[in-house]
C-alpha cells in the first residue's frame, strides 16, 4: 500500500460534505461479515464533516454518519473507481501511528459492492502496474469474480481520453486460460481493453457494452485461439455473442 490520499469518503446526500481522505481503507475487500456488514478501518485520516461529527458519539444513535461514497484514489488523487456504502457508523477512533494530527477510525458499515480479494488489483491500478495481460490467469473463481468486478468499476477511469473501436475491428482473444464463464470475460475485456480491461460479467452486461462508449462498436470479429477447450462449455454464449452481431471465429 502506497502511503498518501488512497482512499476518499463522501456523503452520499450532499456532495459538498465531504468527510476526508485515508491511507487505506482496511478491511473493506476483505469477507462480508455477519449480515453483509464490514467493519473498515480508515487508517491514517483526518476527519471532516459528518464523519467527524460522528466521532464523539461513538455507541449512540449519533455514532451514524450515513450513506456516503468510498472512492479509491490514484496517485493524484483522481478517483478510479467509487462504491457506495451504507448506514457509516464510528465503532472508535484512536491516535494514527501514520502522522501527527492523524487518526485510524473503525466504522462499521453495509456494502455489497466491494468484492473480497479486489484490493490488490487497485493497487496494481494506482502504482501503474497493470501493464500485462493475464495477470488474472492463475486466480481462482472467487479471484476471478473480484478481477472482473474491478474492471468493471474502473472502466472509466481506464478509458478516459480513449474512442471506441470502430465497427469492423477484428479483436483476438487468447483461450488458453479460459475455463469458466469468468475467466471468458476476463479474457474478452482485454482482448477488446487492454490489460484488466472490461467488456461484461454476463450477457445483460455484455449487451449493455454493445451500446457503445464501452471500447468496441458492432458489429466486430473475435477470433478466439486456443478455443478448443472451452468451445464445448461455452457453445450457447457462443450463439448468443453471434446473435448480437459479434462473429467469432474458433482457431
Amino acid at each position: 500500500m502506497t502511503q498518501g490520499k488512497n482512499y476518499a469518503l463522501t456523503s452520499e446526500e450532499d456532495e459538498n460534505d465531504f468527510w476526508g481522505f485515508a491511507q487505506d481503507a482496511r478491511g473493506f475487500f476483505s469477507p462480508l461479515g455477519e449480515e453483509g456488514w464490514r467493519q473498515v478501518e480508515f487508517v491514517g485520516s483526518a476527519p471532516q464533516g459528518g464523519l467527524l461529527a460522528s466521532l464523539d458519539h461513538v455507541g449512540g444513535r449519533r455514532a451514524v454518519a450515513g450513506n456516503a461514497y468510498l472512492d479509491v484514489l490514484d496517485a493524484e488523487g483522481v478517483s478510479m473507481g467509487s462504491y457506495f456504502v451504507n448506514d457509516v457508523t464510528v465503532i472508535s477512533v484512536r491516535p494514527s501511528p501514520s502522522g501527527a494530527d492523524l487518526v485510524d477510525v473503525t466504522m462499521r458499515l453495509w456494502c455489497d459492492e466491494a468484492m473480497p480479494g479486489s484490493g490488490w488489483v487497485w493497487e496494481l491500478i494506482r502504482t501503474g502496474r497493470l501493464t500485462r495481460t493475464g495477470l488474472w490467469h492463475e486466480l481462482d473463481a472467487a479471484g476471478r469474480r473480484a478481477w472482473l468486478a474491478v474492471a468493471l468499476w474502473s472502466h472509466r477511469y481506464q478509458r478516459r481520453g480513449k474512442s471506441d473501436a470502430p465497427a469492423g475491428t477484428v479483436f483476438t482473444m487468447d483461450g488458453r486460460h479460459i475455463v469458466d464463464e469468468d475467466s471468458f470475460y476476463c479474457a474478452l475485456g482485454e482482448a477488446i481493453n487492454g490489460p484488466g480491461g472490461y467488456f461484461g460479467w454476463n450477457l445483460d452486461a455484455v449487451d449493455d457494452c454493445l451500446r457503445g462508449r464501452w471500447g468496441a462498436t458492432p458489429p466486430f470479429t473475435l477470433e478466439w485461439q486456443h478455443s478448443t477447450d472451452a468451445r464445448t462449455r461455452l457453445a450457447l454464449l457462443l450463439e448468443i455473442f453471434e446473435e448480437r452481431g459479434i462473429e467469432v471465429i474458433l482457431k
